[in-house]
């Protein structure tokens, strides 16, 4: 399979949340045939869904790959696994971390294992504006770019840009 660019938007808000997300970010770094080649800033973000947690750090980070996607979901699912997050949870219930494949590529899959790009990411600020970070690419389904989404986005939550970043391991 030639080599794709894929977005995975990464989040915590359990535990030591940065160091849960720099622990994710490691472990991308070490997926076989992919390549970490941009990481985002950090955002602290309200919780989605059920406001009675505690506020999440985002991120998101670029690779390039050669998996195909439901390769690269499972290990997302396997880092996950890894970093302490169950196999079943509740929707939007607290996590130590949680990876979604938000873009790969120009490609739009919708099966029962994988929704891309991402079903719900033109509706939260917390992906967008990391995702601007990184360039600027185009929804492959929506055919605008992640700027004009984020104008129309209904979303008005401000994520909040820390200071820390996280480093991309030299592999």
């Amino acid at each position: 399979m030639e080599s794709t660019t894929a977005c995975i938007g990464i989040g915590s808000n359990v535990g030591e949340r940065l160091t849960n997300l720099q622990q994710a970010l490691d472990r991308l770094t070490l997926v076989p045939c992919t390549t970490v080649t941009g990481v985002s800033r950090v955002y602290m973000t309200e919780p989605f869904g059920d406001p009675d947690q505690n506020r999440y750090f985002n991120a998101v980070v670029a690779l390039n790959t050669s998996l195909d996607p439901a390769t690269l979901r499972e290990h997302c699912k396997s880092i996950e696994h890894d970093l302490g997050r169950p196999d079943q949870y509740q929707r939007w219930s607290p996590r130590t971390i949680d990876l979604d494949i938000l873009l790969f590529g120009n490609r739009c899959i919708k099966n029962n294992l994988l929704t891309i790009p991402h079903a719900e990411m033109h509706h939260r600020r917390f992906v967008l504006i990391p995702l601007l970070d990184l360039g600027n690419p185009e929804h492959p389904l929506l055919h605008c770019t992640i700027a004009d989404l984020l104008k129309s986005c209904q979303d008005h939550s401000v994520p909040v840009r820390l200071t820390e970043k996280l480093k991309i391991a030299q592999v």
